[in-house]
């Protein structure tokens, strides 16, 4: 059956990205810290492998905010087309949510980008549209989270949490609703402690 599934990496202190986000910072100043743990591979502990296997499993669909496709703010600039270079990670549908219309983007490995000005619960349903079976991920940024917390949609929850403090920036719970979790399954590494939630 398919689900809405979040998978986010945050510091300690509860930031997924730090402050000041630009196209020379993606995360934020510090924010990079909180993706080391998957970042680098060689000799990569067996909980962060089994934890990047999820996190890279292939999805049906996957919804995420404009911030997160990039730091263009305004009118779009046709020249950019994510932070991921040819052949994003996705492999799939991705439903962007934007104040400003544009053509879909499609990219190597059958990424193809969606930008959707109709807002969130829009996104969610052209995600699961295009999903069928296949679970839709809520890809980030923080403020997208928020708003699939607010709609109550989120199934499953993955957190990586990074042995970081960032001290401020940007989280995925400031002004959510009270949510009841139960928590499924938690291994850790040194670098990271990665626990699985059910939501609701």
């Amino acid at each position: 059956m398919s689900r809405v599934t979040c998978h986010m990496s945050m510091s300690l202190d509860g930031f997924v990205a730090g402050t000041d986000q630009s196209l020379e910072n993606p995360l934020g100043i510090g924010g990079i810290a909180v993706h080391h743990w998957h970042l680098e591979p060689d000799g990569m502990h067996e909980a962060d492998a089994a934890a990047t296997a999820e996190l890279l499993r292939p999805m049906g669909a996957y919804v995420m905010g404009r911030n997160m496709f990039g730091p263009i703010r305004g009118a779009w600039s046709e020249d950019w087309r994510g932070w991921w270079g040819d052949e994003p990670p996705y492999h799939a549908a991705v439903f962007v949510l934007t104040h400003h219309e544009r053509e879909p983007v499609e990219m190597a490995g059958g990424t193809t980008f969606h930008f959707v000005t109709e807002g969130f619960d829009v996104a969610l349903a052209q995600a699961k549209a295009v999903a069928g079976d296949k679970d839709v991920d809520i890809a980030g940024g923080a403020s997208t989270v928020r708003q699939a917390f607010d709609a109550g949609v989120i199934d499953d929850l993955y957190l990586d949490v990074i042995p970081v403090l960032l001290g401020r920036g940007e989280s995925i719970f400031d002004g959510i609703p009270p949510v009841a979790l139960t928590q499924l399954e938690v291994s850790h590494s040194p670098v990271a402690t990665h626990i699985h939630y059910r939501v609701g």
